[in-house]
């Protein structure tokens, strides 16, 4: 099995080549179908595998890259439930020693699942917003009060009041 891409863009899973035609596979569907073989490309630099991985939605495969273990799932859970915290704040309330945390919050920016941002007048860190919809999408309960207060606290766009 390779990967090929039609001349519309649409990516499949080559399953058999015949002299005119070939028999691929929609990751996306499962559903199998022939196509002429002028009209498609193999993709060197892509295996079937993550052709398949693809699939998934954008940041849930990044969550799931970026998410080594349970204590980084459950700190961008954190967030999502109690909004933007402060560095010190996580530090004061999570079993985590400074070089850890840090680790971690490095991984998560630069994954960008989180951003940094003012806590109180101190730096902290905010869910960003394809981190909200990774976790919602994995079943996540991070609470809308918590989001009420991110789009709050974006900057002067989310502060903007029409009333």
């Amino acid at each position: 099995m390779k990967p090929v891409q039609d001349d519309t863009g649409k990516r499949y899973v080559l399953l058999k080549r015949s002299e005119h035609a070939s028999l691929v596979r929609d990751p996306e569907t499962g559903n199998e179908c022939y196509v002429q073989n002028d009209r498609l490309e193999h993709l060197a630099e892509e295996s079937v595998l993550e052709t398949a991985a693809r699939t998934v939605e954008g940041p849930v495969r990044t969550l799931l890259s970026a998410v080594h273990d349970e204590t980084g799932l459950g700190l961008l859970v954190e967030l999502g439930k109690r909004g933007p915290l402060g560095v010190r704040e996580m530090m004061d309330t999570y079993d985590c020693c400074e070089s850890d945390l840090h680790g971690r919050l490095t991984v998560l920016t630069a994954a960008d699942l989180i951003a940094e941002t003012d806590v109180a007048g101190e730096r902290g860190y905010r869910l960003t917003d394809d981190a909200e919809t990774a976790l919602e999408t994995i079943g996540a309960d991070i609470g809308e009060e918590s989001a009420a207060t991110r789009s709050t606290d974006d900057g002067p766009s989310g502060n903007d009041s029409d009333s």
